[in-house]
């Protein structure tokens, strides 16, 4: 027995007939939608997508980044470098892990040029180069490279570590050439 092959599809639109009811949306939403969000206040300041919340376990690496210093936690187990800070290492699981001051030198793994994004503060930004560089202590960091044309951009090429400060902010490491 021989399979049909499926027709392709037609190139003309559909058209309903006359005496059809025109399709209305439902009156009423699903039960799984859920309430809708309340708006925030005109008061409230907008929410910020580009910095996380300090806590007592990374308020050492938000510190040195305030006096332009990139922090690694080392353990001491299996002497490997990690990168976001959290209080154990994420190759053996030991607890034992110490800070460690980077060099700052990093290579450009890969990169790409952001034309859009609507999260505040990001759309003041645009264009803008989101990128992921190797630490030359091991770590693979997700970062943005500033003061370069995109052009000029190379896998490979190096970077150094630079912090970007706004006025009662967190200084957040970005690389440059």
């Amino acid at each position: 027995m021989t399979a049909t092959p499926p027709a392709a599809p037609s190139a003309t639109p559909s058209v309903t007939s006359p005496s059809a009811p025109p399709e209305t949306p439902p009156s009423t939403p699903p039960a799984s939608a859920g309430p809708s969000p309340a708006p925030a206040p005109a008061s409230a300041p907008a929410p910020r997508y580009d910095l996380p919340e300090p806590d007592a376990s990374t308020r050492p690496y938000w510190d040195a980044a305030a006096e332009g210093h990139l922090l690694l936690r080392r353990c001491r187990a299996c002497d490997r470098t990690h990168h976001y800070p959290r209080e154990f290492c994420p190759h053996c699981w030991s607890e034992d892990v110490t800070w460690e001051r980077a060099s700052g030198r990093a290579t450009l793994y890969t990169w790409s040029v952001v034309h859009r994004n609507d999260l505040p503060p990001f759309g003041t930004r645009v264009p803008y180069v989101a990128a992921v560089v190797d630490l030359a202590e091991g770590p693979r960091v997700m970062t943005e490279v500033v003061g370069c044309e995109e052009s000029a951009l190379a896998i490979g090429m190096e970077l150094r570590v630079t912090f970007r400060e706004e006025e009662g902010r967190e200084a957040v490491a970005v690389f440059r050439p």
